[in-house]
């Protein structure tokens, strides 16, 4: 089973979004992203832990059609996700004579995704690379639009681009690898896209929990297909984040603030989950949501295995936190809160003691 989506970047195809039930069109789609010139140097970005599934297996694959195929793996984790795995690349690259011609792979997981593309976008001003994204999170949140990135002293993203790729091909083979706790940790960004834009992807998600879980192939091509579809759409729509594309960071601000101060023990996906649960309550104390509708987004969450409450940390230190997000406007938070299940907007006028009683919330006090 396959299916394919095209990205468009200010109004033209920019690159295509491959859905596989293998890794059987993965030379293919390579040779028609980026052409099928032999001498094209490529270096496989992956991290310790995806390189011991994946890396012999993808290298064999390309080398039935490229000749030089390198390969660069650096230590599994948030941790390494800084300038100073970035410089270790472009070490190589230069070692290797990589030059404009030649492109990079990036085979893992968002952490992998988003530091190869940054050194795409920086290493001779910007080389192609492709996203073989080997998590669900990856799948159907970082490896879809253009965001790079790297942490800079346990502020998460605070360096990056927005470069675009030549090709994501999602082979759902990976999910036999993926633990149940990584797999869960995708889910939040799934039932984040049904949240802010698709009422009915929502509902879709709870009642197809126990195939989505069983992790069947035909229904996560299902699944992806329209959660990817959602987020191509926005990134479209709002490439470099100016506006609509800011709604895609429902969960994100409460949640990258407990995620950088659990110092990223926590999966991103499950501070997403936390955050969720702190807007959604943000909305039904404006009015939006009924604590029916609350409790409903809650009981998702924790049917796909994700946490809904946490205890072990100070609340104003989170409020704290959040103040040094990338998405502070004029000294304010910029709070992407609901008008309903599936329809999101952006909220500037929460005060500190709004955010404080969210953060209550979600820690039980």
């Amino acid at each position: 089973m396959r299916k394919e989506m095209n990205v468009n970047y200010e109004g033209k195809r920019c690159y295509s979004i491959t859905l596989n039930s293998s890794f059987a069109h993965l030379l293919d789609d390579i040779v028609d992203a980026v052409g099928e010139d032999r001498t094209k140097k490529i270096c496989i970005v992956s991290d310790s832990q995806v390189a011991k599934i994946y890396m012999n297996r993808i290298q064999e694959l390309l080398k039935q059609q490229y000749e030089y195929v390198f390969s660069f793996v650096f230590e599994a984790g948030e941790r390494s996700k800084n300038m100073d795995t970035v410089q270790k690349l472009y070490e190589q690259l230069i070692s290797n004579k990589f030059d404009r011609h030649d492109f990079l792979i990036a085979l893992g997981g968002g952490v992998v995704g988003d530091l190869t593309g940054f050194c795409a976008a920086t290493y001779l001003r910007g080389i192609d690379f492709i996203q073989i994204p080997t998590s669900l999170l990856a799948q159907v949140d970082s490896s879809i639009g253009g965001k790079t990135g790297v942490d800079f002293q346990q502020y998460k993203n605070m360096v990056g681009a927005f470069y675009q790729p030549k090709l994501v091909y999602m082979s759902m083979e990976v999910f036999q690898s993926l633990p149940d706790d990584q797999f869960a940790n995708g889910m939040a960004e799934e039932i984040k896209h049904g949240l802010i834009k698709d009422r009915a992807y929502y509902t879709w998600m709870k009642e197809h929990r126990e195939l989505i879980c069983q992790k069947a192939p035909e229904t996560l091509i299902g699944m992806l297909d329209i959660g990817c579809n959602i987020k191509r759409v926005v990134v479209e729509n709002d490439p470099k984040e100016k506006g609509e594309r800011a709604l895609l960071n429902f969960g994100h601000t409460i949640g990258h603030a407990i995620e950088k101060l659990s110092d990223f023990k926590l999966y991103h996906g499950q501070c997403v989950s936390l955050g969720m649960v702190a807007a959604a309550y943000l909305s039904m104390k404006k009015g939006h949501l009924t604590e029916e509708e609350l409790h409903d987004i809650e009981q998702v969450l924790s049917a796909y295995h994700l946490p809904i409450r946490i205890d072990g940390y100070d609340a104003v230190e989170i409020l704290e936190t959040t103040k040094s997000d990338k998405k502070m406007i004029g000294g304010k938070v910029k709070f992407t809160l609901l008008k309903q299940i599936g329809e999101a907007y952006s909220d500037l006028s929460l005060t500190d003691e709004n955010l404080l009683d969210a953060i209550h919330y979600v820690l039980g006090d």
